[in-house]
C-alpha cells in the first residue's frame, strides 16, 4: 500500500475542515430560511413554477437581481407573480423602484422532521386530490369568494398529473360540496431543491361552510404529503395582519422566519403598495367591494360615512353618491315601494308575477285562526325591515303567531302574515335589468358531536360565520330559535348526538346566519324572465328580489321581497361590482375598452 504523503494529509484536512464549514454554514442558513447547498447537483437557474393565478420565482436560483426583474416583468395580464426567497430585496427594488414592491407578509415553516399529525379526525369532511373539473370550478369559485386571482379550470385539469404542483380540497361529506382547498408546491421536484423543500399556496376555506377545522386539515393533510416525499420543511407566506391565518399556523408549530417576497405594482397587489383610503378598514365588506373595483379602473373614491358604507364616486365630470350598491340612479319612489313589503307585493302581483296570500295582523281576534287554518303553515314578517329581523317561517299554532306578531311589532308597527311556500329561498340580483348573479339562500345548521350543547354548537357556528363574513353574519339565539328547536323537540341546552344536524332558525336570510349558494348558472329562465319583470315594475335600476321556489331549475316561485341594497359581495364569483359600476360609469372598465376596441 502506499504511504500518504504530508501534502496529501494537508489536503484531506482542508477538504474535511472545508466540508465541516459549508454543513455548519447550512445549518445556519436553514435557521434563517435562506437557500442551502450540499454538494448535490446544483437547482435549475431561474427557477419558476405557473401555478395558475401566476408565477412563482425562486430567487435563489437567478444568477443577479437584473435576471429576476426581466422575469417579473413577464408578468401576464391578470395574474400575480411572486418572487420568493430574496435574499437582498433592497436591491431586487433599487433596480425598479416604480415596478415592484416588498410584499408585507411574514413566511412561516414547518419543519417536517419533527412534526406530528393531528389526533383530531375531520368532522363531516374528509380531504382529497382535486380529480375532475367539477372540482377545479369549485375552487375558483372558493377564490372568488375569498378575493383570490382565479384560475382557468382548464389548467387545474391539465397539471393534475405534474409532480411538483398538488391540489387538495375538503368535500363535504353530506352535500358532496368542495367547501376548501389548498395548493402545494415541491422545490425539489419543480427546480432539484438541494434544501429538499416544499411550499403551501393558496389555502381558503368557503366562507358558508358549517364544519369546523377545515383549515387545519387541509394545512396538516399537505404537511403529512410533502413528509412522505422527505421534504425536510414546508414554507407558506402570510400576509402580516391576517391574525387569524396566523394564529392557526403557530398552533401547528410552524415558525416565523427570515425570508422575503417581492411582487409587481398591478391593480390586483394595489391595496398592499397604495396609499390606503382613509377609514377604508371601517367599511363593511358590500362597500369594500364596490371601492376596490372602483379604484381598479381608476375612479375617484370619497368615503363620505364609512360606518354607513357611504361613499362618492367620481370620474371625469361625473359624480355618484352611494350607501353599498344603492346609488342615485335609484329613485326614492323606488325606494319606497321596496321599504313597505305590502306595497311591493301589490306592485309585482299587477305586474303579473305570483304572490303568496297576506293579511295584515290587527286586534280582530277571528282573522288570524282562520288565515292559519286555511293555510297550515305562515310567515310572519315586520312590514318594513331589513336583514331578517322578527321574520319567523313555518308557523303552524296560534300561540306561536302571535308571539311572533308581538315581536315584529318591535320592529314595525304593521306586520305582515302570509302563506307558506315549502322550498327554498332564492336570490335574484338584477343589475340594469338584466340578471347578474342567483344564489339559494339556506337557513342555518348545526351538527352534534355528542359533547357540546345546542347552544354553543350555535355559538360556534356564528363566530365562524362571522369570521367569514367580516361580521355580517351572526346566528341570534332568541324565541325564534327556541321555537325552531322546539319543533325538533330540542333545547338550547339539549346535547345533540353525534352527526345530527338540526336546523336552528328557518329564515335564510344572511344577516341571520344563513348561507349563500351560487345557482346562476343553472337558474331556471322563466325565474330570470319573472325577477326582471319585478325590477321593471318597480323601475329600480340594482335590486335583489327574492323567491321561494321548489328548485333553482323549476319554474314555479312565489315572490317575496325586493332588496334595494342587494349586499353584491355575497355572490362572488358573478361580476355583480364590475355590472354595478358598468351601470354607473359605462366608458370605465375592460368591458367598455373591449367595446371600444370591437372585441365584444
Amino acid at each position: 500500500m502506499a504511504k500518504t504523503t504530508t501534502d496529501e494529509k494537508t489536503s484531506r484536512f482542508r477538504a474535511a475542515k472545508a466540508v465541516a464549514h459549508r454543513l455548519k454554514r447550512q445549518r445556519a442558513d436553514y435557521s434563517r430560511g435562506l437557500p442551502q447547498t450540499d454538494g448535490a447537483d446544483p437547482a435549475e437557474e431561474g427557477a419558476q413554477v405557473d401555478c395558475g393565478w401566476g408565477r412563482l420565482l425562486f430567487a435563489q436560483t437567478f444568477k443577479d437581481p437584473a435576471q429576476l426583474v426581466s422575469a417579473l416583468r413577464e408578468e401576464a395580464p391578470d395574474r400575480r407573480d411572486i418572487a420568493v426567497y430574496v435574499a437582498d430585496p433592497h436591491v431586487v427594488l433599487a433596480a425598479a423602484p416604480q415596478e415592484l414592491f416588498l410584499d408585507p407578509s411574514h413566511t412561516y415553516r414547518l419543519d417536517l422532521a419533527t412534526y406530528r399529525s393531528g389526533r383530531r379526525q375531520p368532522r363531516g369532511f374528509f380531504v382529497r386530490r382535486l380529480s375532475s373539473e367539477v372540482d377545479a370550478d369549485a375552487v375558483n369559485r372558493i377564490y372568488a369568494s375569498r378575493g383570490m386571482v382565479p384560475v382557468r379550470p382548464d389548467f387545474f385539469w391539465s397539471n393534475r398529473d405534474n409532480r411538483s404542483i398538488t391540489y387538495l380540497v375538503a368535500e363535504d361529506d353530506t352535500t358532496g360540496e368542495v367547501i376548501g382547498t389548498v395548493t402545494g408546491v415541491d422545490h425539489r421536484r419543480a427546480f432539484n431543491d438541494t434544501e429538499r423543500g416544499s411550499s403551501l399556496w393558496c389555502l381558503a376555506v368557503d366562507p358558508q361552510a358549517r364544519h369546523a377545522g377545515i383549515g387545519e386539515a387541509l394545512v396538516r393533510r399537505l404537511g403529512e404529503h410533502f413528509k412522505a416525499r422527505g421534504a425536510a420543511f414546508m414554507d407558506l407566506s402570510v400576509l402580516h395582519d391576517n391574525e387569524q391565518a396566523i394564529g392557526l399556523y403557530e398552533k401547528l408549530h410552524f415558525r416565523r422566519i427570515t425570508a422575503f417576497a417581492v411582487k409587481r405594482k398591478n391593480s390586483i397587489n394595489e391595496r398592499l403598495y397604495a396609499n390606503p383610503l382613509e377609514e377604508y378598514d371601517v367599511l363593511n365588506p358590500y362597500a369594500r367591494l364596490i371601492v376596490d373595483e372602483a379604484r381598479r379602473r381608476g375612479i375617484h373614491v370619497d368615503i363620505t360615512d364609512a360606518e354607513g358604507g357611504f361613499f362618492r364616486l367620481t370620474q371625469g365630470g361625473r359624480s355618484v353618491h352611494c350607501r353599498e350598491s344603492l346609488s342615485e340612479l335609484t329613485s326614492g319612489v323606488a325606494m319606497s315601494i321596496c321599504d313597505d313589503k305590502a306595497v311591493t307585493r301589490r306592485v309585482v302581483e299587477r305586474a303579473g308575477l305570483v304572490v303568496p296570500e297576506q293579511m295584515t295582523a290587527t286586534d280582530d281576534e277571528t282573522l288570524l285562526p282562520a288565515f292559519l287554518e286555511k293555510h297550515g303553515r305562515v310567515v310572519v314578517k315586520p312590514a318594513r325591515g331589513e336583514q331578517g329581523r322578527a321574520v319567523a317561517v313555518g308557523i303552524d299554532e296560534l300561540g306561536a303567531a302571535k308571539r311572533a306578531i308581538a315581536e315584529a311589532r318591535e320592529v314595525c308597527d304593521r306586520v305582515l302574515v302570509e302563506a307558506c311556500f315549502e322550498g327554498e329561498d332564492l336570490r335574484l340580483v338584477v343589475i340594469d335589468f338584466k340578471l347578474v348573479a342567483a344564489a339559494v339562500r339556506r337557513p342555518p345548521h348545526v351538527i352534534g358531536d355528542g359533547k357540546r350543547t345546542v347552544r354553543d354548537l350555535i355559538q360556534a357556528l356564528s363566530r365562524r360565520r362571522a369570521a367569514a363574513t367580516g361580521g355580517e353574519s351572526t346566528i341570534p339565539i332568541d324565541a325564534e330559535t327556541e321555537r325552531c328547536l322546539k319543533l325538533d323537540g330540542l333545547t338550547l341546552d339539549s346535547v345533540l348526538e353525534n352527526g345530527r344536524e338540526v336546523m336552528v332558525r328557518k329564515a335564510a336570510n344572511l344577516h341571520t346566519g344563513g348561507s349563500i349558494h351560487d345557482v346562476t348558472g343553472i337558474v331556471h329562465p322563466k325565474l330570470v324572465e319573472a325577477a326582471i319583470t319585478a325590477a321593471r315594475a318597480i323601475n329600480i335600476p340594482v335590486v335583489g328580489i327574492d323567491f321561494m321556489v321548489r328548485s333553482a331549475t323549476e319554474p314555479d316561485y312565489v315572490f317575496i321581497e325586493a332588496n334595494e341594497r342587494p349586499g353584491l359581495a355575497n355572490h362572488e364569483p358573478q361580476p355583480t361590482a364590475e355590472r354595478f359600476l358598468d351601470l354607473l360609469f359605462p366608458t370605465s372598465g375592460h368591458r367598455a375598452a373591449n367595446l371600444a376596441l370591437g372585441k365584444m
